[in-house]
């Protein structure tokens, strides 16, 4: 089962008090119609998806609706955002999206404005549906690996044939009448892929933002070219770092690259890929299950469980569990070489799933420090540089 000791690192601060959930992400449907081997749902070590149910319940649906509702009017939130996935959350049907976002906002009254986006695959992404995200103003996320070899190596169908033709095809319609829904694109990193080529290849649909996701692992299970010492994801990522900060003109935003620009300036960042901003994110499963960032599904079975339901508890009790309460402790939850490092404020030890070893639970270097360490410097590097000529040049 791994490690399942409280992964709080120190005592909680004196005075300490969570952070209210703010980002609600519901698992509508649980199963997928591809095959991709990298995913973390249904290849890697939590396998909890065979017993849940295909599709959420009403049921589910209306106490999801009321559980956050009810967090954020006890916390006096003027937002919330509520990520509909799965799985691929468009199985779920037109009609089962729309019952959803209505709850919900019915749930919430008007005091309390819902922001909604989806993540999908974009392989049944077709007219009637973005016609529904344009009555309902769901945002639209759409997984793409760059140029159709490098998506196609891993964005497969069951009967192994690619995907890059069909997803393409939806980008078209999504970046043509509806680019007012067009939330950006996610891209999992192959280190054996050419970086600017991937990189120009999903500017192609000219997306709002890009955010590159380096493939889930840890230190039992390390990511693919990981172990010889060497940085070679941060290998890949410079190169696009440099030609996108180069451009002439601001092309995409960029999510990794403007976090780390923003922390290293004193700001925040906007997940939790890098920084030490408290995790504000929950997910719930399709039977109603309440479950911290589903990506610990990498690490091992029953990772991301809480024991929480939404038919029982509310989040503010989610919001005590040692788990949750470590993620939102930032600098004193990570690892003593961490701690010391001098670009903790910026990197934050990494994803928190990255961090996993069976001995010592979560309390670790991501497993990417290496190249989170070289990417950073490189950027802190380029930013004093362009600070350096600003300031001799107003002498």
């Amino acid at each position: 089962m791994g490690n399942l000791k409280p992964p709080v690192a120190a005592p909680l601060p004196e005075g300490w008090q969570p952070w209210p959930l703010c980002q609600f992400i519901l698992k509508l449907h649980s199963r997928c119609d591809l095959s991709c081997d990298y995913c973390y749902v249904y290849e890697m070590a939590d396998q909890s998806w065979k017993s849940q149910p295909r599709r959420a319940s009403r049921s589910v649906i209306a106490h999801t609706a009321s559980r956050i509702a009810e967090h954020a009017h006890a916390h006096r939130m003027p937002s919330v955002h509520l990520i509909l996935h799965g799985g691929e959350p468009l199985l779920a049907g037109p009609g089962h999206i729309a019952h959803t976002v209505q709850a919900v906002r019915q749930a919430l009254g008007p005091d309390v404005r819902l922001d909604v986006s989806l993540q999908t695959n974009a392989m049944r992404l077709d007219e009637e549906f973005l016609r529904l995200f344009d009555e309902l103003g769901v945002r639209v996320g759409v997984s793409l690996d760059g140029d159709a070899a490098g998506h196609d190596r891993h964005r497969r169908r069951a009967d192994g044939r690619g995907s890059h033709a069909t997803v393409t095809a939806a980008l078209g319609l999504l970046a043509g009448r509806y680019r007012h829904l067009f939330g950006g694109l996610l891209c999992t990193v192959d280190a054996r892929n050419d970086p600017i080529a991937t990189y120009e290849a999903l500017l192609e649909s000219r997306p709002p933002r890009i955010d590159f996701l380096l493939p889930h692992g840890n230190w039992a299970e390390p990511p693919p070219g990981l172990g010889d010492g060497g940085t070679p994801y941060a290998d890949w990522l410079v190169p696009i770092f440099d030609r996108w900060y180069a451009a002439p003109r601001r092309e995409t935003e960029v999510r990794l690259f403007d976090d780390i620009l923003r922390l290293l300036m004193g700001g925040s960042s906007s997940s939790e890929a890098v920084g030490l901003s408290p995790a504000r994110m929950v997910v719930i499963e399709a039977d109603g299950a309440i479950q911290q960032t589903d990506t610990l599904k990498s690490a091992y079975p029953g990772a991301p469980a809480t024991g929480f339901h939404v038919a029982r508890d509310t989040f503010d009790a989610v919001l005590r569990h040692p788990a949750v309460m470590a993620r939102q402790l930032g600098r004193d939850s990570l690892a003593t070489a961490c701690q010391d490092c001098p670009i903790v404020p910026v990197c934050g030890g990494g994803l928190y799933a990255h961090r996993y070893d069976p001995g010592s639970g979560f309390v670790n270097p991501s497993v990417y420090c290496r190249d989170l360490f070289r990417l950073i410097t490189h950027i802190r590097g380029v930013l004093e540089r362009d600070v350096a000529a600003l300031l001799e040049g107003r002498r």
